[in-house]
């Protein structure tokens, strides 16, 4: 269901929430450049599945509320239009607000974690090094990850790539690995940008799979309560 979130500085945005009240576990998941879509509707009911309370917020409520993409090059341009519109600072507020809501709904007592995809594979970085409220992060094809890659993170974190993603070569990845030598990187050969998208050319369910199942894992680790 659609809830409404109030973040630090009083912008209010909405958010798609799905999960049990009683979890011991709380997720928040953050969208791609194509807002909380389809797909990303997809991707909170299998973590609500296994169990979490899920809240997507919707970042481009900053920008243009209720925007919802597709994937076609047109949707692409508009995506990265608005992502360009907002303050990295601000979507931290934003992540932070999402953060509060389930802790107020689930209590002081559960475990929080962040995932992130494409644009959202970054903010889930940022919202392991610049905020302190998240027990483990893990972040899919964040292409703004490698430029922040000497922030330190203040909790556990799990990255993933795809080997031929054009817009992350894998220098960029070697170079996070060196930086963070304590995180957990994972790549895929042959999966490109997106791979784990089933609305996307460039979907791999194979891939897809894997990925979910490590991060699946990772997340029970480190939020089991």
């Amino acid at each position: 269901m659609q809830i409404e979130l109030a973040a630090a500085d009083g912008h209010r945005l909405s958010a798609w929430r799905l999960g049990p009240d009683t979890a011991r576990r709380g997720l928040v998941v953050v969208q791609e450049i194509f807002g909380v879509n389809r797909h990303m509707r997809r991707v909170c009911e299998r973590f609500a599945q296994q169990g979490y309370a899920v809240l997507a917020p919707a970042l481009f409520d900053r920008a243009q509320p209720g925007v919802e993409l597709g994937y076609a090059p047109e949707d692409v341009k508009q995506g990265i239009a608005l992502r360009g519109q907002i303050d990295a600072a601000a979507t931290l507020l934003d992540i932070e607000a999402a953060a509060a809501a389930l802790r107020a709904s689930l209590g002081k007592e559960a475990k929080l974690g962040i995932i992130g995809y494409c644009w959202g594979g970054t903010v889930a970085w940022h919202g392991a090094t610049r905020s302190e409220v998240f027990d483990a992060a893990v972040g899919y094809y964040g292409g703004g990850i490698a430029a922040a890659k000497d922030e330190t993170p203040h909790c556990p974190v799990q990255l993933h790539f795809g080997e031929a993603d054009h817009g992350i070569p894998l220098d960029d990845v070697a170079a996070i690995r060196a930086a963070q030598p304590g995180i957990e990187v994972f790549t895929y050969p042959g999966a490109q940008h997106g791979f784990s998208c089933e609305e996307r050319g460039s979907y791999s369910p194979t891939d897809s799979a894997l990925a979910e199942q490590r991060s699946l894992g990772f997340l029970a680790r480190h939020l089991a309560g």
